[in-house]
């Protein structure tokens, strides 16, 4: 584990930056439908998250036959960069509407010589109204942003750790901008149920595809309807017997039926007096109840934590 001051962790209040938040998660489905359009699928969807960065949230490299083509929403600076191998060009992150942010992406592309044509309105919301439609005013603070980055980049790194104690498939840890979450994922090997589907304008071939093998899934979400704070989760599919009356660590961490996961307030990692242990806490015991519960092997599946430099000690 990093040795990390609190201080390193911001304050994330959401009733302070709700609508900064929302302005975020339909600017990130623009950014993430771009990748998605031009990338081919890979399992899980795991071709189309954005992934923290050491300036924001960023695509990573986008195919786009023999250039090359990424984005990335610098929130040190305010700027969405757009960067192809010829050039680069920029949008400011300001208040603006949908509309407009939409408009200047495709027109920013367009003057690069890359223009993409993705799937024109938001997927998981309630209601999802055409990003050219959505021309509402909307709220925009940059200190708030660049909060939620740095926290994102505290949360990357602890789940990132987390993710090498396991032998067995695991995801990378990246933010899924249809739920707006940091996310690693572990999987048993074995296949899952049929996913019954039904999340708010998301096909349910892309929910069964994501929810085709058993899962522990942990992550951090900075909040919104019905859970108005910053939390982390964890949750698994499908949920096994007990899992939910299992005990878990540190103290504040509870089950939520309405969610059908485990949460731990934010705002109790950051104020400990060691984030870092109360997080992995967290990650470790929700993993393990779900593992138990679910007859995982563990024994074939975990390893212990990665430490740099060292290679993972393999023995006959």
């Amino acid at each position: 584990m990093h040795d990390e001051p609190s201080s390193a962790w911001p304050a994330l209040p959401y009733a302070d930056w709700a609508d900064t938040c929302h302005t975020l998660h339909l600017w990130t489905q623009v950014v993430g439908k771009v990748r998605l359009a031009r990338t081919p699928w890979l399992n899980h969807s795991w071709q189309t998250p954005l992934y923290v960065t050491a300036r924001g949230l960023g695509t990573g490299l986008i195919p786009y036959g023999g250039a090359a083509l990424d984005l990335e929403f610098d929130f040190v600076d305010q700027t969405l960069r757009i960067r192809t191998d010829r050039g680069e060009t920029r949008v400011a992150l300001r208040p603006m509407s949908v509309a407009e942010f939409y408009a200047n992406v495709m027109a920013a592309l367009g003057a690069l010589g890359t223009p993409v044509a993705i799937y024109p309105a938001p997927n998981e919301l309630p209601e999802a109204t055409p990003f050219a439609n959505d021309v509402a005013p909307r709220a925009y603070d940059g200190d708030a942003a660049e909060r939620f980055w740095r926290t994102l980049l505290q949360a990357n790194r602890v789940l990132a750790d987390f993710r090498t104690g396991f032998l067995g498939k695991a995801s990378p840890v990246h933010f899924f901008w249809g739920s707006f979450d940091l996310a690693v994922t572990r999987f048993s090997g074995r296949r899952a149920p049929l996913h019954p589907g039904g999340i708010p304008n998301l096909p349910d071939s892309v929910t069964r595809d994501a929810y085709s093998h058993e899962v522990s899934s942990a992550g951090f979400w900075p909040g919104g309807p019905g859970m108005e704070e910053a939390v982390f989760y964890s949750y698994a599919y499908p949920e096994p017997p007990g899992f939910r009356g299992a005990a878990v660590t540190p103290a504040g961490a509870r089950f939520d039926a309405g969610f059908g996961e485990f949460v731990l307030p934010y705002e109790a990692v950051r104020t400990s007096a060691d984030p870092d242990a109360a997080l992995m806490g967290f990650l470790a015991s929700t993993y393990a109840a779900a593992a138990d519960a679910g007859g995982w092997d563990r024994a074939a599946l975990e390893c212990s934590i990665g430490m740099p430099g060292r290679p993972r000690r393999v023995v006959a």
